[in-house]
């Protein structure tokens, strides 16, 4: 700690230099957790976001798609960098520069983003079984919750490769299911798509609509969690900054091969959600139960079983990673940490009260992701001051044009997550 009370982390002298080894080789530990990251960009929101724009509007909004992927793909990236230059995730970090009181507003509110992302993704595992087994929704968010247990239990002892190839599987399951799906309906247009990714709305449905993608994109629990899961890989903070171009490269490839898989399967959401409408002359807008029975009638069983276990995967998946996301808020800002089991327990309590209650689950879901949308600025201001600062990130610091542009995107998005809401209110 400075006398200015800033906080230098400069890397220490005693650790030795990794040994010499081909850059493959050195750089694999790395690689990773960006697909444990990309489960948030294919969670049930961005399902029910996606299917529906496809269906009300076609391959329109297929550019704010990519878009909205390409932001994130830089903010992971960032959120990353961080992580292995600093050895602390963001919200230890915000806890090591900032006061007491400071901290303690920035875990509230990052506590009810992962609240109610854990809503939206219970919300999505539900529907699936629902559809699948025929499972009440109450009983299916207890259900949900066990599996994410489970599947949290692979990062026990150290053993974060099973969690990463599981997450990375769900995530190819989530796209398998999509791709197939988009294949067995039809009704597609490779001109229609490629028009889609010319920059252009439609009126003021099509607006909101871009407004829900950008916030359903855009997940401030997947900008904590990266930060935490690229520690304790073999690569302390000295030896990242020893070595900042090799870092730099391998957190691009892991990004690129995550977020660019999360990309391909959005866009292949809309053109699902696109096909679908066409089929159905327009009378299916995006409701998921009625997509369900739409791919069982016109389709045929195949397409309606992968429909269902597609959107169970990205729920149970999406599970598993809030409840981590959770755990690095918890630990980072508070420094305190209780059983996974636990934590679990906490983070299911309101969505499975909500299924208990019978809320609608469109209701649902459209409540979390106003939520979610109201974190997005606080996580991308966080982000953006800590990589700017050199004595913090050390040689892995941005150059000045990343930061202008990491903050210009910021700002669009939190311009539009902030509106979101009140399309919902007005």
């Amino acid at each position: 700690m400075n006398d200015d009370g800033t906080l230098t982390l400069p890397p220490p002298a005693s650790t030795p230099r990794p040994p010499s080894r081909p850059v493959g080789s050195r750089a694999a530990p790395i690689l990773g957790p960006a697909f444990v990251a990309a489960i948030a960009y294919v969670d049930p929101g961005n399902v029910a976001t996606n299917l529906t724009a496809g269906a009300t509007s076609g391959y329109l909004l297929v550019w704010v798609v990519v878009l909205a992927s390409l932001v994130a793909l830089l903010v992971q990236f960032q959120a990353a960098k961080l992580g292995m230059a600093t050895g602390m995730s963001l919200p230890r970090l915000c806890r090591e520069r900032f006061s007491r009181r400071g901290g303690l507003l920035l875990w509230f509110q990052a506590e009810v983003v992962v609240l109610a992302t854990d809503l939206a993704e219970f919300v999505g595992a539900a529907i699936g079984m629902q559809l699948l087994f025929g499972m009440p929704p109450a009983m299916s968010a207890v259900v949900t919750a066990v599996v994410a247990l489970l599947m949290l239990q692979l990062r026990r002892h150290g053993r974060t490769r099973r969690f990463e190839l599981v997450s990375a599987a769900s995530l190819l399951l989530v796209g398998a299911g999509v791709v197939y799906d988009v294949a067995e309906v039809g009704e597609q247009s490779v001109t229609g798509l490629a028009g889609g990714l010319i920059p252009h709305l439609d009126g003021g449905g099509s607006l909101v609509l871009a407004m829900g993608i950008v916030g359903a994109t855009v997940m401030p629990h997947a900008i904590y969690l990266h930060s935490a899961l690229v520690q304790g890989r073999g690569w302390p903070a000295d030896a990242a900054w020893r070595r900042p171009a090799l870092v730099r490269r391998a957190l691009r490839i892991d990004c690129l091969l995550g977020l660019g898989t999360a990309t391909i399967v959005n866009v292949s959401m809309i053109a699902l959600g696109a096909g679908l409408g066409a089929a159905t002359g327009g009378t299916w807008t995006g409701d998921l139960f009625a997509a369900h029975a739409e791919l069982l009638n016109r389709v045929g069983g195949g397409a309606a079983l992968a429909f269902a276990v597609m959107l169970l995967s990205s729920g149970v998946s999406s599970c598993g990673v809030g409840t981590l996301a959770g755990d690095v808020v918890m630990r980072g800002f508070l420094d305190l940490r209780i059983p996974i089991q636990l934590r679990r327990v906490v983070t299911m309590t309101p969505a499975v009260l909500a299924l208990v209650l019978g809320v609608p689950l469109t209701s649902l879901l459209i409540v979390s992701q106003v939520v979610i949308s109201l974190g997005v600025p606080v996580a991308l201001f966080l982000l953006v001051h800590f990589c700017r600062d050199r004595s913090v990130m050390g040689p892995l610091v941005n150059d000045p044009l990343t930061t202008r542009i990491a903050a210009g995107a910021g700002a669009a998005v939190a311009v539009l997550g902030c509106c979101l809401p009140l399309t919902f209110l007005f």
